[in-house]
């Protein structure tokens, strides 16, 4: 809104032949000390004008201005204390370092001016700001040599150029809130536009005109003439966000927010703090940030610890007075003649940086570290940097492992440390051959498997054991008869006489004795093939039948027709007129769980759903069947035609032989016209196949 607002009256003024004057660089210089005085972000400072040059004089001098402040801090921390340690000063470490620095200086100012030395600190070739420090504890305020400061003057409420003397300046007697442009047109500085009267201004928000830069995860507040951007996150536990956005560190001790029992000393620490056993300090001891008794230097800390034309001496816990010698700090000791303070070579008197380089400094010293370690300015040693912990995942590809001064990469098992030291490689166990037969290398590992037939151990993972194929749930159906294990595999056998083992290795048939001729039977016998062997059997007609052919019929052996002698009634009347002999091999029926058809009996009798009184029936019988009668005879029809079928009902355990009668009565009109027998020589396998 602000910016529209000096555009219009920019306008306003080509419009009437006049010209806006800009801010000159005292003026951007004053607005930047102005606001680094606020405690505004010197790095975010709101523009007052579009000039390059005008936006360097603001941001420079603002800096100026901290630097100035943080460095008088230093100098009221070396009048007041007489102590330069680090935490004795609070903010960011570039914040303490200028304070610490203009500290040591002012000590050393305080020092020459002790001694009724010369404020000119002639041969000493020390930094400005350090220089300007020195000269003011020293008393003198000479500032030769020194960089000349920028004079800042006051600023305007106006931002008028300069005129020439013979015209009249309109804004002599303006009313206007903040600035007069030519013509005694009112204006407005940045981040206000000017009001419906045309002479005050109001402050423009912003954050609600959406003309701010604050970034994602920051929220816009509006200010008087500007606007700043603060996180939305927390800081986090121990910490606070200030008006300048950043996170400061609560100090529970001084809150008294802390939980230290009454016989321990609370000490801050950054985000947090710690609680210490109490140590009282006695007289002229006091405790520093860390909790230790440090001498007080009441030479400094007291305005007149002793009688004029004499000398204050600081000694531990106390000092003494004495007629105005030459008196040396720390890190200086008297010359010879006892004139002059000269420093003290603490790399020559003693072994202080411990194997790393030594540097003298005037009245100190510091170490010159050896890579892998960082210089401790508290402690003044070289401590080891744990690179694992200050770069973790990023020197090593596994596992890191500090060590003095340096680091060590390691890999987890399955690997090995690579040539550049850093990276690991997969190790391809395979080649050590760790399995029994067969080695697949993985990343980071192996896995072992076996060949057919055989299982990995579950015990080691390595071994390679047997499988008993006959002992699996599934081994008693491998083969037929008899499963035996091999090595990595298995065979089948057969009994030992009747069977041979088929082409698939497994199934045991049946050897046809018959058909081979290799049984024993006589010429007089007919040799009958059955599961597993064979028998042979003689068959012969009874009294008045004889022995027809058996026609196309191959499971008819002999065919019996009557025939009876001449006026012999009683064979006449002997319903049977024909026996027929058959032989059937049946195994032992390893799950038998009902019903067997073994035997069809066909007949030539027409099936008639509704009998006729003319037509003939047929009914089948057993004659003769085994002790445990395992057998029936059911009724049937077949294409029409009658047929009986014979059925095991019952388990029967072989081997065994017997024979079966079935009878087959044809009967018209209620009366049996004849009967055809069928004898059936039933042969029961030991086995199952």
């Amino acid at each position: 809104m602000a910016r529209w607002t000096i555009l219009l009256f920019s306008l306003y003024g080509v419009l009437h032949g006049q010209e806006i004057q800009t801010p000159t660089l005292q003026e951007c210089c004053q607005d930047g000390r102005d606001r680094a005085l606020r405690g505004q972000d010197c790095t975010v400072l709101p523009l007052i004008s579009s000039s390059h040059t005008c936006r360097i004089a603001q941001e420079q001098c603002c800096e100026a201005a901290v630097g100035d402040q943080l460095c008088d801090n230093g100098i009221k921390m070396a009048r007041g204390q007489g102590a330069c340690e680090r935490p004795f000063f609070r903010g960011d470490p570039w914040e303490t370092k200028i304070s610490k620095m203009c500290c040591d200086c002012c000590v050393l100012g305080l020092m020459l001016a002790g001694r009724g030395s010369s404020c000119e600190l002639q041969g000493l070739l020390l930094a400005r700001q350090c220089a300007h420090s020195a000269q003011t504890c020293c008393g003198k305020n000479t500032t030769e040599g020194l960089e000349p400061t920028v004079e800042v003057t006051e600023k305007p409420g106006a931002n008028v150029a300069a005129k020439p003397p013979t015209k009249v300046d309109a804004c002599i007697d303006s009313s206007c809130s903040q600035l007069c442009v030519d013509n005694a047109t009112c204006a407005c500085h940045d981040g206000y536009q000017l009001q419906k009267n045309g002479v005050n201004c109001e402050d423009v928000n912003e954050c609600l005109t959406n003309s701010h830069n604050c970034v994602y995860g920051q929220v816009c507040i509006n200010t008087e003439g500007s606007f700043r951007c603060q996180r939305e996150t927390g800081c986090g536990t121990g910490y606070e966000l200030t008006d300048d956005n950043k996170c400061q560190d609560i100090d529970e001790c001084s809150l008294g927010t802390h939980n230290c029992r009454p016989d321990f000393l609370c000490t801050n620490t950054a985000g947090s703090f710690r609680c210490r056993p109490k140590e009282r300090c006695g007289d002229g001891y006091i405790q520093d940030a860390v909790g230790s008794c440090i001498d007080i230097n009441e030479c400094l800390a007291r305005t007149t610890p002793c009688l004029p034309g004499q000398t204050c001496i600081n000694t531990m816990g106390s000092y003494t007075c004495r007629r105005n010698t030459v008196t040396c700090g720390r890190g200086y000791h008297q010359s010879e003649d006892g004139t002059r303070c000269e420093d003290v070579d603490e790399c020559r008197t003693g072994n202080m940086c411990v194997g790393h380089g030594c540097v003298n400094q005037v009245g100190s010293y510091r170490c010159e570290c050896k890579i892998g370690f960082n210089f401790n300015s508290l402690t003044k040693m070289c401590e080891d940097i744990n690179e694992c912990r200050h770069y973790p995942g990023r020197l090593c590809a596994h596992k890191c492992d500090n060590t003095e001064g340096s680091y060590v990469c390691s890999c987890t098992s399955g690997f090995k440390l690579s040539h550049d030291g850093r990276n690991c490689e997969d190790i391809n166990e395979c080649d050590a051959n760790p399995c029994s037969q067969e080695c697949a290398n993985v990343y980071g590992s192996y896995q072992c498997y076996c060949r057919r037939g055989y299982q990995l151990s579950d015990i080691d993972g390595i071994t390679c054991e047997d499988i008993d194929e006959c002992a699996l749930p599934t081994g008693g159906h491998v083969c037929s008869y008899r499963c035996s294990n091999a090595p990595g595999s298995f065979y089948c056998t057969c009994p030992p006489s009747g069977y041979t083992l088929a082409s698939n290795g497994r199934t045991c048939q049946d050897i046809d004795e018959c058909a081979v001729g290799i049984h024993t039977c006589s010429v007089s016998e007919s040799c009958f093939n059955i599961q597993g062997g064979f028998r042979c059997l003689s068959f012969a007609c009874p009294a008045n039948f004889r022995q027809v052919a058996k026609g196309q019929d191959t499971s008819v052996s002999v065919r019996c027709i009557k025939a009876c002698q001449p006026n012999d009634i009683g064979c006449n009347l002997d319903p049977v007129h024909l026996i027929t002999h058959t032989s059937i091999s049946l195994p032992t029926f390893r799950d038998f769980s009902g019903p067997e058809e073994i035997v069809f009996l066909r007949t030539a009798a027409v099936a008639n759903p509704a009998p006729l009184p003319a037509a003939t029936d047929v009914f089948f019988d057993i004659l003769t069947a085994d002790p445990q009668l395992s057998f029936d005879v059911l009724k049937r029809s077949h294409l029409g035609m009658i047929m009986g079928v014979v059925r095991q009902v019952k388990p029967i355990i072989g081997p065994m032989d017997f024979v079966l009668e079935v009878a087959m009565n044809y009967v018209k009109s209620g009366i049996i016209s004849h009967r055809n027998v069928v004898i059936v020589h039933v042969s029961i396998s030991e086995f199952w196949f």
